[in-house]
């Protein structure tokens, strides 16, 4: 009873460490670092996302597509780094209980959705190469508005499990959050009770959101690569797997460091180098990934160059 008490009196305010307890020539390089990035990501996720709209050779399932994960890099990279950037800019490091859980329960819904959402990125890539007949009919608008919208349906769902859960608990101590945003680990730290069914419940949970997906990826590309490899022609060969090359590089790249962080029951994530690799997932993914798609597609090179050409002849006039 004490305990709850104290939760209920003491809980409305967290503080995020960020990178505080580094100094402060590495502060300034991160800081720099994160502007920079943000800045980057915002502009080339939004050039994607303007570029597709307005080119009518665009408007196919895979540029759709395309322009849907690029939303969700947007959305992801606004959760934590303006925050972020607070933190490195100002003496303020507090947070609300609300702002908390509002940060968590949309950063781990747009993680989520974007697995899912690459594995139907895979799924269209299939049907493209191994049943190129019958891709008309397959993905149509309608289906493709579905596969577009159940991501995000499915990922702000398991959040709302993950972030109501963690929620509950009764945090103690100084309330100081080990990281630069509210993630899980750090904060089941500061939890007053044993954490450890709930933490092998949400493991089990993001075991669902991540790996399932990623072992439909997997499917695909089995199933890709034995169709690709029966081609005659090399030049067709060619063709086929350079349509999913930036699609592999970025599934590559944003499963590999998210199993890395979030798929340890058990360990401690409140260092320096789990810090370091949440902040890759947060902000170096969500501003390469626009680089990956651009350069490795031709069709988005001249279209790029198009809209660039746009602006020019606008602005100048």
């Amino acid at each position: 009873m004490l305990t709850q008490r104290y939760n209920l009196n003491n809980r409305t305010t967290f503080f995020l460490q960020g990178f505080s307890d580094q100094s402060t020539s590495i502060q300034i390089i991160l800081l720099i670092f994160f502007l920079v990035a943000y800045i980057l990501s915002l502009m080339g996720n939004g050039l994607i996302i303007l570029t597709i709209t307005l080119d009518s050779h665009l408007h196919t399932p895979m540029y759709f597509f395309l322009r849907g994960l690029s939303v969700l890099e947007i959305c992801s990279i606004n959760v934590t780094v303006p925050k972020a950037l607070g933190i490195f800019l100002s003496m303020d490091r507090s947070i609300s209980f609300i702002g908390c859980a509002t940060q968590m329960y949309i950063f781990f819904a747009v993680a989520v959705s974007e697995c899912l959402f690459l594995a139907v990125m895979a799924f269209d890539r299939f049907i493209a190469i191994c049943h190129p007949l019958r891709y008309t009919s397959v993905m149509t608008s309608f289906v493709c508005y579905q596969l577009a919208i159940g991501p995000w349906i499915v990922g702000f769902l398991l959040s709302l499990i993950h972030t109501s859960s963690i929620f509950r608990f009764p945090f103690c101590g100084s309330h100081h959050i080990a990281h630069f945003f509210c993630d899980i680990q750090p904060l089941l730290h500061l939890a007053c009770i044993n954490t450890f069914k709930i933490e092998l419940y949400m493991f089990i949970v993001s075991v669902c959101g991540a790996t399932v997906p990623f072992f439909l990826i997997l499917c695909s590309y089995i199933k890709i690569l034995s169709s690709v490899f029966l081609l005659r022609s090399k030049e067709a060969r060619q063709k086929a797997m350079s349509t999913c090359s930036a699609h592999l590089v970025s599934v590559i790249t944003f499963y590999g460091t998210a199993m890395y962080v979030h798929l340890r029951l058990g360990t401690p994530l409140s260092s320096y180098k789990d810090r370091m690799s949440a902040l890759f997932y947060c902000i170096i993914i969500p501003t390469i990934n626009p680089l990956i798609y651009s350069l490795k597609n031709k069709d988005m090179k001249v279209a790029l160059v198009k809209i660039n050409h746009l602006i020019l002849t606008t602005s100048s006039t």
